[in-house]
Order: C-alpha cells, then sequence, then structure tokens
C-alpha cells in the first residue's frame, strides 16, 4: 500500500479535526476530497456533505458529495471513484454503512484508493465499519466489519461509550486488539506503518493496554 488509511474517532468536519484533515491532504496531494454520506443516509445526509464542503473549503480545497445511500448506489457509482485521490467516509449507522457497501464493486474500488496512492479516510461509526470485526453499536460487542484493515476494532467517539458497554467490549475482546479513538484523534495508516494524530487514543489487546506496534 503506497497511500494512507486513516481511522477518524469523530468530530469530521469540524475544527476538531482540521489538524488531522491537513496532513491528509498534504499525503493526498488531492484537488478535491469526495465524502460519502452512506452511514448517515436517514440522518439528514444533504446536511453530512455540506458541512464536509464547507469544512474543506476552509482548508483551501474543494468537496464534493457522492450520493450512495442505497445498496443498488454501490452497484452503479464505481465510475466515481476511479481515480480519486482523498475519499471520506462520514459516520452515522455503521450498520448500514455495512450493508450498503459490503461485496459491492463500489467498496473494491474503494478499498483501490490507498493502494494506488491515495486517501481513504473513515470517521465516527464508519471507522468501525471499516474493520474487523466491528465494533457493535447496539451493545459493545463484536460482529463482521468490511475487512479493509483486519484484526483490528474501533470504538468510535470513545468518550461517549458508557463504562458499562466499554467494560463489556474490553470483557469480550480476547485477542482482539482494540483502538479507543475520542472525537479528534486519529490512526493513519500508511507505508511506513501506523502514526496517531490528536490525543486520547488507547491500543488494548483484551484489557491490556499495548502501544501503536500491536496494531495489524
Amino acid at each position: 500500500m503506497t497511500g494512507t488509511v486513516a481511522l477518524v474517532g469523530g468530530g469530521e468536519f469540524s475544527a476538531a479535526c482540521a489538524a488531522i484533515d491537513t496532513e491528509l491532504l498534504r499525503r493526498a496531494d488531492a484537488a478535491e476530497v469526495l465524502v460519502l454520506p452512506t452511514a448517515s443516509a436517514y440522518e439528514h445526509p444533504g446536511r453530512v456533505v455540506d458541512a464536509a464542503v464547507a469544512h474543506f473549503a476552509g482548508l483551501g480545497v474543494p468537496a464534493r458529495g457522492l450520493e450512495v445511500l442505497r445498496r443498488p448506489d454501490a452497484l452503479a457509482d464505481v465510475d466515481a471513484v476511479a481515480g480519486a485521490r482523498f475519499v471520506y467516509l462520514a459516520g452515522g449507522s455503521p450498520m448500514h454503512l455495512r450493508s450498503v457497501l459490503k461485496d459491492t464493486p463500489l467498496w473494491e474500488a474503494l478499498c483501490a484508493v490507498p493502494l494506488a496512492g491515495g486517501v481513504l479516510a473513515a470517521a465516527g461509526e464508519a471507522a468501525a465499519a471499516v474493520c474487523d470485526p466491528m465494533t457493535d453499536p447496539r451493545g459493545g460487542a463484536f460482529t463482521l466489519g468490511l475487512g479493509l484493515v483486519s484484526g483490528l476494532a474501533v470504538m468510535a467517539r470513545a468518550e461517549r461509550w458508557s463504562v458499562e458497554r466499554s467494560s463489556r467490549t474490553h470483557e469480550l475482546g480476547g485477542a482482539v486488539v482494540l483502538a479507543e479513538l475520542p472525537t479528534g484523534a486519529a490512526l493513519l495508516r500508511g507505508p511506513g506503518g501506523w502514526d496517531a494524530l490528536g490525543d486520547g487514543i488507547v491500543v488494548r489487546v483484551g484489557r491490556r493496554i499495548a502501544d501503536l506496534d500491536a496494531l495489524p
């Protein structure tokens, strides 16, 4: 892989992620950012795109949305991703994102972006969904994810997790590598390995706290 996969804890398209997005723009060398509001299909996806457009305009780069809201969209919009240098998956429902993208030509095209030197970023619940296993937001257990990053699970917006749900996830983790990503923090996997941006990131193997070397 010559590009970057970015797992962002949350706060996408806001000042909380300005430093992260500046670094991702540098890595992508992109003329524009392509935003998929798929996970927010039932939560005003147009507003998500509008926020992204305003945010990246403030960073000096245009952004546009790709309305992949249902599974048929993921079977038809592959050409829109071809050649993209920076694609951003917004947060929302990880279950919906998985159901729309799994085993589709569009998902294959998205996975090809970092392989070709570009940046694929996923924020909040989308960051959880692109990993395998995926943390289930309904109770903190683990379920099947999209598998862009295998062997890693993500607790997105970690500061919002209750003690009960966090403890359940830690208890069920076993040998799973688990990254707790708060809003405004991110893990970036590039050609040289993993980098952490922002404060409050905790990596665990089961209940044991580990360092970045434990990431797959």
